[in-house]
Order: C-alpha cells, then structure tokens, then sequence
C-alpha cells in the first residue's frame, strides 16, 4: 500500500487485498493460479455514496485482472530432474526417448558398469515413463526423479493448453 493522502480508507486495503489475491488464484492464462507477483496500490477513488468492502474487492480483482492481461503472462511448467541408471547398450535409445519428451541433457557419467545420464524433463512428459524405460532396456534399467524448478511453456503447447481450458 502506497497510498498517499488518505484518498483509499484504510479499511478498504484488506478488500482490495484479497480481491488481488482472488484473482491471483484464478489467473488470467487459462485459469491457472499465478505466482511471483508484486502489486501496489498507489492511487484510487472513494465515492462516499457506495462505497464498500465488497465493492472494493471486486474493484481490487478488475485491476488486478487488467494489469496482468497487459502484462503478458506466460504459463510455467515444472521440471524434474531425471537420473537414469541403463546399461551402456540402450544409452542412444534412452538419450533419444528423453530427447523426444522435452528433456535437456545434463551430463552422463559411468557408474559400476552401467551409465547415469542427468537430464531435466518437463513433469508433463514423465507419464508413462516407467513403462517405456523398462520396454528400451529390456527391465534393466531404472530411474528416479525430483522437482527441480519452473519454466515456461513452449508456446505452441501454451496455446493448446488454453484452448481446452477455453473449450475449444
């Protein structure tokens, strides 16, 4: 809060508050809450006449909407990350499966007669992946992985995420 000169009443930041903090929670891409976002109120109006908590949280919720659509919001996606334990022979098949599920390559290294290969995959495409590892290497094979951060969503895939959450 930043006002300046009383022109908000004190009492009506805590609507205004939670109207930015419910429209947060509702986002403007696709519906998906959305996070790592100061807002500040510097300005405003107080009609005497209707003035009150509700109506201050619904207008906290429009401009926070109205801010946000303007300032290009991205969708996020988590990432894990990946360590593969395979014997040497399915190494290329492993490395080209984790290649077509979005995954990033960190490094590989040998480990008592078998290879580890890190990698940071998209969680999205790790459905599944049990299956398909045990498959490429004939059961030999095994995996573990953890959230390791969020990053944006490539944008063809974005625009198929909010177009069926749009319902088209």
């Amino acid at each position: 809060n930043k006002v300046v000169g009383g022109v908000i009443p004190k009492e009506f930041i805590n609507p205004i508050e939670a109207g930015v903090k419910q429209a947060m929670e509702g986002g403007v891409v696709a519906g998906y809450p959305m996070v790592d976002i100061k807002v500040i109120v510097y300005d405003g109006s107080f009609p005497e006449v209707d003035s009150s908590a509700a109506a201050f949280k619904v207008a906290g919720s429009m401009a926070f909407k109205a801010g946000a659509e303007k300032a290009n919001p991205v969708l996020l996606e988590p990432y894990v990350k990946v360590e593969v334990t395979v014997p040497e022979e399915y190494m290329g098949d492993v490395i080209g499966d984790l290649n077509s599920r979005r995954g990033r390559i960190d490094g590989m290294e040998p480990r008592n007669g078998v290879q580890v290969i890190n990698a940071y995959v998209p969680l999205s495409e790790m459905f599944g992946y049990s299956t398909d590892l045990r498959s490429k290497t004939q059961g030999r094979g095994n995996y573990s992985m953890e959230v390791s951060f969020y990053d944006e969503v490539p944008k063809n895939i974005a625009d198929a995420v909010v177009a069926k959450n749009k319902g088209e």
